[in-house]
């Protein structure tokens, strides 16, 4: 699955001029959702000029889909790399009407994350309630990095998929030594205050390590009173590769991200 794409430059972002790669599905409507995208990569990433399976997913679900460079000019480290982010989603929110191929004033805007950039993307819809309350209709987690302290049942798997070690480092230099694990945007795993947050979708595999704190940390969102999406593949769509681990099976997962998507973006709108 892929999708038509562009390389702009977004000027005028608060933190500063930002690369990114736009993806155009087919047959965008004029009010077409426009999707702020957050690669993942364990917090280790900081390409951003390569292609993207997932924002290509989410487009053909006819999203005008904006995978920006946010973390090259910080090295993927707390704060900075979520005031990036952060930065990015107000600007697209007040140029929504400027993008290419059916933006307007009207189109929802959301934040979309895998792994690492899952756990950034959740950080920024935190922030975007507390600073722009009503600014932002939805974000998407998939397969979110969220627990620094990897305890859970299914991490168990990492090993397996090659990724324990990776996400360790990552964790690492995230967080570095300033305790920004007590921040609740650092992890929002262990917020304790998710109310009045914009619904979510929450994507994850039977056969993905990240798998259980996504689901505890979408099962938190639903207790909290936030509208909530959450879906399950079964094992054996090649899942693990959507952020680069080890998979035996093929990669069949990008038709699934793109149906789930629609279907909460159509949630969104009702």
């Amino acid at each position: 699955m892929s999708a038509p794409w562009k390389d702009v430059m977004l000027e005028n972002v608060p933190t500063g001029p930002v690369a990114a790669r736009v993806y155009n599905g087919e047959g965008l409507k004029k009010a077409a959702p426009i999707v702020l995208y957050l690669h993942g990569g364990a917090f280790i990433d900081t390409e951003h000029a390569i292609d993207r399976p997932v924002a290509a997913s989410l487009a053909e679900a006819g999203a005008i889909v904006v995978a920006a460079d946010y973390t090259s000019g910080n090295q993927n480290a707390f704060p900075q790399v979520l005031e990036s982010a952060y930065g990015i989603l107000a600007y697209l929110g007040n140029k929504r009407n400027m993008l290419a191929l059916g933006g307007a004033k009207k189109s929802l805007l959301f934040v979309a994350g895998e792994e690492s950039g899952g756990n950034v993307a959740a950080g920024v819809a935190l922030k975007a309630r507390d600073q722009m309350p009503g600014s932002l209709d939805g974000q998407v987690l998939i397969s979110p990095l969220l627990d620094p302290f990897m305890g859970s049942k299914s991490f168990l798997q990492a090993e397996e998929s090659g990724m324990r070690e990776r996400w360790t480092e990552g964790w690492n230099r995230y967080l570095g030594f300033l305790g920004g694990v007590c921040h609740p945007y650092a992890a929002p795993r262990y917020c304790s205050r998710l109310s009045g947050l914009a619904p979510a979708l929450v994507l994850t595999a039977e056969d993905d390590p990240l798998r259980d704190e996504g689901m505890e940390y979408g099962s938190r969102l639903k207790g909290a009173g936030v509208r909530v999406r959450q879906q399950v593949l079964p094992a054996g769509t090649g899942w693990p590769t959507i952020y680069g681990g080890q998979s035996k099976d093929k990669p069949s997962w990008q038709q699934d991200v793109c149906c789930c998507f629609r279907n909460f973006v159509e949630d969104v709108q009702a």
